[in-house]
């Protein structure tokens, strides 16, 4: 048995497991914490994804012990509060999701590619960087969109609070 300690979408939360217990098996089992989906067992699919320390995981492939100490971001602990992220508000304005299996894991690993590339993204390198998330019914053309869009947003938030710093910058100078 493995006691594990870690911080889940800002909450410290411990707890006592078999060693071979899967980080999306204690999210899911011990947590409560359904969104974060059990697809393949293999890391195939992309539904287990989450984010540790800042990263995108598949969690399936990942140890809740060798989790502990670290930062573990679900899709439950992405929006803040009633506000979705860019990337949920994406998904849900083009029509990115039909049964929603895939789509915690799908933004999950949108946020990270997003992050990755903070000048914005292209069709062809959104379509490489999801390869590794399965969705049995869109055909990836409206994730694809909403992943551009939300990329879209996510870089004018982002001038507009560097322009807001700049400003202020100047003011106190």
């Amino acid at each position: 048995m493995s006691e594990v300690s870690l911080v889940v979408n800002g909450r410290r939360v411990s707890g006592v497991v078999e060693d071979r217990t899967l980080l999306v098996h204690f999210l899911r089992e011990h947590l409560g914490l359904t969104g974060t989906h059990v697809g393949c067992d293999t890391s195939q699919c992309g539904a287990c994804v989450v984010h540790v320390d800042g990263k995108a995981v598949k969690s399936c492939t990942m140890l809740a012990a060798q989790a502990s100490g670290s930062t573990v971001v679900t899709i439950e602990g992405l929006a803040d509060g009633a506000d979705l992220h860019p990337v949920q508000a994406a998904f849900k304005e083009n029509h990115a999701l039909q049964c929603g299996f895939c789509t915690p894991g799908m933004i999950m690993a949108s946020v990270d590619i997003i992050n990755r590339h903070p000048d914005g993204l292209d069709e062809a390198t959104v379509r490489e960087e999801l390869e590794g998330n399965i969705c049995r019914c869109t055909g990836y053309h409206n994730i694809v969109k909403a992943v551009l869009a939300a990329s879209k947003a996510m870089s004018k938030s982002k001038t507009k609070t560097k322009g807001k710093s700049a400003s202020r910058a100047k003011q106190a100078a």
